[in-house]
């Protein structure tokens, strides 16, 4: 454990909202708190992973370039494109570290953040980052963790009796290992679906959904993306707990989602209302034998290191003002919420360290007392 060291902006993880953070960083004149502790204005970054790539590095190895939706560059350098059927995990993985080595940001790695904290009660003071790698004082800090490590259980009465596997998106790297298995694929959204029509060339799949999917023969429109994010931004500022993305979207009829049709593997089955120990009861009281059950049911903001500033609502929300939190201006949460498309984590990093700038700006401007 290392003493305790000055940062004036700590970014709490490197995917692609840290990653645009930083950039902006060294746009306004940040300097690097490794290479120049004592440096008027400087940034560290600390991310989880042992290696570039943020979340990309999990991702199932069936998920090609060319299945993924749109990918942003990063501000500043071009993304080489890559082979339509290159594993995203490693294309992505790749050109994050590409850029990683180009802009020479101050990144420590793999650094777990376990806490973020007060270190009084001034409403301009401190805040501690308390890490794997030792506490950090600092003047903000630029949460970008994502959601990736923190997948949404879909409590099932009985789950705890279930014989066979059980496993999340997250946990997914490939269909072999459920070949020749009879699988419940539960979720309605597009990894589901696209998991669904993937798991079912190698084994019996059923499909289980909470409400009827809506499917939509367009593709999303400039106007109709303006209409989500306008929803979704609502919901962030009026601190309301975030929902699925499909919730806000629907579900586009895809390529995988036709060839699943065209199969006649999808077939929504309404949810399952237990788990028993070789299978689960049916909404219509049938029995229907599983060997494992794939939960694609989504993902949640990993932000539970934020819990001792008590920023959650009575609703279990956070209430954001663009990226700011509306109980801790300190505090930005980028790559969350509305920006959590690679186009909004860009918008987001650039926006959250114009505020900051704007913050230290105004300290800097009011005259010392006394």
């Amino acid at each position: 454990m290392t003493g305790l060291r000055r940062a004036t902006v700590v970014v709490v993880g490197a995917g692609q909202a840290g990653l645009s953070a930083a950039y902006h960083l060294q746009r306004h004149a940040f300097t690097s708190a490794l290479a120049d502790p004592d440096g008027e204005r400087t940034f560290v970054v600390l991310d989880a992973e042992d290696a570039p790539g943020g979340a990309w590095r999990h991702r199932w190895a069936s998920l090609r370039m060319r299945t993924v939706n749109g990918i942003f560059d990063l501000p500043g350098m071009r993304r080489t494109p890559a082979h339509p059927d290159e594993p995203a995990r490693d294309a992505v993985s790749r050109y994050f570290a590409e850029y990683e080595a180009a802009m020479r940001f101050p990144i420590l790695r793999p650094v777990h953040v376990g806490s973020v904290r007060r270190l009084d009660d001034r409403p301009d003071g401190p805040l501690e980052v308390d890490s794997s790698a030792g506490p950090w004082t600092t003047r903000a800090v630029l949460n970008a963790t994502g959601t990736w490590t923190n997948p949404l259980l879909r409590a099932s009465p009985g789950a705890e009796t279930f014989r066979g596997r059980q496993l999340h998106t997250a946990d997914y790297r490939d269909a072999a290992e459920l070949a020749g298995l009879r699988v419940g694929v539960v979720g309605g959204g597009i990894s589901a679906v696209q998991l669904l029509e993937e798991v079912s060339r190698v084994a019996t799949t059923v499909w289980y959904t909470r409400r009827e999917p809506v499917f939509l023969d367009h593709e999303f429109t400039p106007e109709t993306g303006r209409e989500v994010i306008a929803r979704v931004t609502a919901d962030a500022e009026a601190g309301r707990p975030p929902r699925s993305v499909v919730s806000y979207t629907g579900l586009l009829r895809t390529d995988y989602a036709r060839e699943a049709e065209r199969r006649g593997v999808l077939q929504r089955h309404p949810m399952f209302t237990a788990m028993e120990p070789d299978g689960v009861r049916e909404a219509d009281g049938s029995f229907t034998r599983l060997d494992a059950v794939l939960w694609a049911t989504g993902f949640r903001p990993a932000l539970d290191h934020l819990d001792p500033l008590a920023l959650r609502n009575p609703l279990g929300g956070i209430a954001i003002t663009g990226t700011q939190v509306a109980a801790e201006p300190r505090v930005h949460l980028v790559g969350i919420g509305p920006s959590q498309s690679t186009v909004g984590a860009n918008r987001a990093g650039r926006d959250a360290v114009r505020a900051v700038v704007r913050m230290l700006d105004a300290e800097r401007a009011v005259p010392a007392k006394g």
